[in-house]
């Protein structure tokens, strides 16, 4: 195909790309520029929220807490998490896209959250209940401006897969190529809105309220969410991500990622015609292991096709989860919905280039000023006095060791400091945790026993190798004469310095250790609760 020297994609397609003769991108950066203007007045802080939805939204969640509490909280752990983690996922199910996203974010969250929350969650990435055809046909024939039969020779009824702002259906064109058709629940933007309104109400006031909330910076959170869903409710700047994304891996000689071809002409703003790109699903691990995939090698590959569009592109998916990827019986990742498509101004990646440079040879000082330049701290940040909160000028205490007193004391000794120093979790960074949550996921299921400090150690000497020169020129840091320290890493771990070797199995013994101690600290439940 004439698109490959351009654009990772597959080497046989239904069609060619060529940016210039694609009608829908005519107008691609004021309709970019148009759906971000609409995020001050979504954002923005009412005397009320939308009573309505944020009388539905309490009263959904809230339903689910107080059943679980009546019925089954008495019940055995493991049984009692399962049956909240079921009734919140049906809570989050019926309210709709805003809680699905947060839903899907959970369930990437493999070894942080707890296991009964994540494996429920999973449910929410691609088997959220679908709209009917009828619907379907209608939204289709209206953005196409033409009967369903005009275009497609068939178009199954039944959907791929369906999450909370669109779902996916095959069909084949009339003209013979075998596709798959995104189509956007007619509701959703007026829906999102007013999720919206009821979380930007609702977010200054956890600010300082909640420890964990305000460092987390709920205001940002929303806003965050805002510009990305502005853009994931046009098809037309999903296809351009889409470009863009494949551009990128082409540039960076990527082969691990594969990127659909959207269609030259079928793109609208509700409806998105693409290549099918067929594969194993996310949990099937034993096909893949049957097919002779090193999985442990496609994740390895996966992570540093991510990082290098982060640190060297500035460029990212940003909404990394199961559903939205398939393994491809040659190894490689088909990857769908690039709605949520991180993007670094020049200065942001160089700050975060700086961030990832500075942490992997242990410079704690160089890593906090990063952060202070990403915005995560305040311009005049006392950096030596959060050395102190952070406990860095310290002997390592390992947490598995700690007291449940100790341990709560410790989380509340760290969260008080970082918040009286201003302390914030900024919007690209906070695309960047939300990926790496599903990586963490991913090696827990794909390579549990890889050591992860030689995972780290072979990530450093391919950016070392391959972009040394560029990270030099970039922030004046020559990968290649400095020799990576590991040290960091594992003081946050809790673990000392001597120790060689850590598998993703291991830190997961190492959460659920924490866990309990956490748990065990919670005053026990009287015999009237």
């Amino acid at each position: 195909m004439k698109d490959l020297s351009r654009f990772a994609f597959s080497e046989q397609g239904p069609w060619s790309v060529d940016p210039a003769q694609m009608p829908w991108r005519r107008e691609i950066g004021r309709l970019r520029a148009a759906s971000q203007a609409h995020v001050p007045d979504w954002t923005r802080r009412r005397a009320v929220p939308p009573l309505r939805r944020f009388l539905a939204a309490g009263a959904r969640v809230g339903g689910a807490l107080l059943t679980w509490q009546v019925r089954e909280r008495r019940r055995a752990g493991e049984t009692s998490r399962a049956a909240l983690s079921l009734r919140l996922r049906r809570a989050f199910e019926r309210l709709g896209p805003s809680y699905i996203k947060l839903g899907q974010i959970v369930s990437s969250g493999q070894g942080l959250f707890p296991s009964e929350l994540v494996q429920e969650f999973q449910q929410l990435r691609d088997r959220v209940p679908p709209e009917p055809f009828d619907v379907v046909r209608r939204v289709v024939e209206e953005d196409l401006g033409r009967p369903l039969d005009d275009v497609f020779a068939h178009f199954d009824r039944s959907p791929l897969a369906s999450a909370s702002i669109a779902q996916v259906h095959a069909a084949r064109l009339v003209t013979g190529e075998d596709i798959v058709v995104k189509v956007q629940r007619p509701r959703v933007a007026n829906r999102v809105r007013q999720d919206l309104a009821s979380m930007a109400w609702i977010a200054p006031w956890l600010v300082g309220r909640i420890p964990v909330a305000a460092l987390a910076n709920p205001p940002a959170l929303v806003s965050l969410f805002a510009e990305t869903i502005a853009e994931e409710l046009d098809f037309r700047l999903e296809a351009e991500n889409m470009l863009d994304i494949a551009r990128v891996l082409r540039d960076a000689g990527q082969t691990i990622v594969v990127v659909p071809r959207p269609h030259p002409e079928l793109v609208t703003r509700r409806v998105l015609v693409m290549q099918r790109l067929d594969g194993f699903h996310y949990d099937d691990l034993e096909g893949m292991k049957a097919a002779g995939i090193d999985t442990a090698q496609m994740i390895h590959s996966l992570m540093i096709s991510f990082l290098e569009g982060a640190m060297i592109y500035g460029v990212f998916h940003g909404d990394l989860h199961g559903g939205n990827l398939a393994v491809m019986p040659d190894g490689r990742v088909a990857l769908y919905d690039y709605g949520m498509t991180g993007r670094m101004e020049e200065p942001q990646r160089l700050a975060f280039l700086r961030l990832m440079m500075t942490g992997a040879v242990n410079d704690v000082r160089g890593q906090l000023a990063a952060f202070r330049d990403l915005g995560a701290l305040p311009p005049d940040a006392d950096l030596e006095a959060l050395i102190r909160v952070l406990k860095i000028d310290q002997p390592v205490r390992d947490p598995t060791r700690m007291s449940s007193e100790e341990l709560v004391r410790e989380i509340q000794e760290v969260l008080k400091g970082l918040l009286r120093q201003g302390a914030r979790l900024p919007k690209h960074l906070m695309l960047y945790v939300k990926d790496m949550l599903f990586f963490d996921g991913a090696i827990a299921r794909f390579a549990p026993d890889v050591n992860l400090f030689a995972e780290i150690t072979k990530i450093y000497a391919y950016f070392a190798q391959k972009h040394g020169m560029r990270i030099a020129r970039d922030i004046g840091f020559d990968p290649g004469g400095a020799s990576l320290d590991l040290e960091g890493v594992k003081k946050s771990m809790g673990l000392e310095n001597e120790v060689e070797e850590l598998t993703h199995r291991e830190l997961q013994e190492r959460r659920r250790a924490i866990r309990e101690r956490l748990e065990a600290a919670r005053p026990p439940l009287r015999a009237a609760d």
